[in-house]
């Protein structure tokens, strides 16, 4: 049986909105390649062999997203108020240094972005772990590249 994924409610609109736009590509992608075999005479020609590939990876990736949403598991809200659990927004303030504040969202691997804002963590990273199962005023021990870190769990939004 296929493994369940969770997702929060924005990670799985964000993911049905991207398989659309790959849906999308896919019809250019193709439209293009039609194009190409018609107007080719040589069949070595590298602009029909670089419209193939680029049609296969949309085509991968339609199938991943598809894959991915059919075993969606949309969560709704914390069982645990105050707690870390996934979907929770966790303010983090670091106990070394001048103290910087970061905020972050334990998301699953599917959604996880650090370009976006709150930056978004996945449940499996090495921090996600760290975080899951906290409370407010804990402190998350963390080991980075850079040494070891430590973080006070100052606020968590589910």
């Amino acid at each position: 049986m296929a493994r369940e994924i969770r997702l929060t409610r924005d990670g799985y609109e964000r993911l049905k909105r991207e398989l659309e736009q790959e849906r999308a590509r896919l019809q250019d992608a193709t439209r293009i390649l039609q194009e190409l075999m018609e107007s080719s005479d040589d069949y070595d020609d590298s602009g029909l062999e670089d419209a193939k590939r680029e049609k296969a990876r949309i085509e991968a990736r339609i199938d991943s997203l598809e894959d991915t949403l059919s075993r969606a598991v949309v969560i709704e809200g914390a069982q645990e108020k105050g707690v870390v659990t996934l979907g929770a927004i966790v303010t983090l303030k670091a106990r070394e240094g001048k103290g910087e504040q970061m905020e972050v969202q334990v998301v699953a691997p599917a959604e996880a972005s650090v370009l976006e804002n709150p930056m978004k963590i996945s449940d499996e990273s090495p921090m996600g772990k760290a975080l899951l199962g906290r409370k407010l005023g804990e402190t998350v021990h963390l080991e980075t590249p850079k040494g070891h870190r430590e973080f006070e769990v100052i606020s968590v939004r589910n």
